[in-house]
């Protein structure tokens, strides 16, 4: 087989993909009409094929329940989603739980939404930082506007006092596992 032959049957078979679309049909009892409803978002793509992303490595972590329930509470799935590039510096459910008690299920109640989206918003940086490329005494600015500092010491990188554990390289970005919960500055 050609390589061009490859080529089109590669293309083809996307432009096909493209079209199928998950559909559920409801009934409008005020016309009588069927209407489609498509998921929209980036989370709602299928695909067990590909590379993951920052949300799809959080999502299949276990150590990492509480950051996903906190960024579906916040609603920055499909956000976290998207082409980036991201630089997420994940919280463990260790790192949830050292919280004061009550703090993580008040932050999960709706009325404090924006309260809850600045401290995730706080843990999550436009640029791809490598570890070899974050230095003692550098400051990053994160998606909430406010900066963070990082600091290095005999070896251990932390995020403030949150110290990175781990790192996985995304489709998106990069995820650095952390122990602490980073909270932004007071405003």
């Amino acid at each position: 087989m050609g390589k061009f032959t490859l080529i089109l049957i590669v293309f083809f078979s996307f432009i096909i993909g493209c079209g199928k679309t998950d559909t559920t049909k409801t009934t409008d009892k005020s016309s009588d009409k069927t209407t489609k409803q498509t998921p929209i978002g980036q989370s709602n793509v299928k695909d067990d094929v590909s590379e993951k992303d920052v949300v799809k490595i959080a999502a299949g972590s276990p150590d990492h329940t509480t950051l996903v329930k906190a960024l579906q509470a916040a609603e920055l799935i499909d956000v976290l989603s998207n082409a980036g590039p991201f630089t997420v510096f994940a919280p463990t459910n260790a790192a949830f739980d050292k919280l004061p008690a009550g703090t993580l299920d008040d932050l999960l109640k709706p009325e404090n939404k924006q309260k809850l989206t600045d401290i995730l918003q706080h843990h999550v940086a436009v640029a791809v930082y490598s570890t070899d490329m974050l230095q003692d005494g550098q400051t990053i600015n994160m998606v909430d506007g406010t900066n963070t500092k990082i600091s290095k010491k005999e070896g251990v990188i932390l995020i403030d006092k949150g110290k990175i554990s781990a790192s996985v390289k995304a489709t998106n970005g990069i995820v650095h596992i952390i122990d602490e919960v980073v909270l932004p500055p007071t405003k």
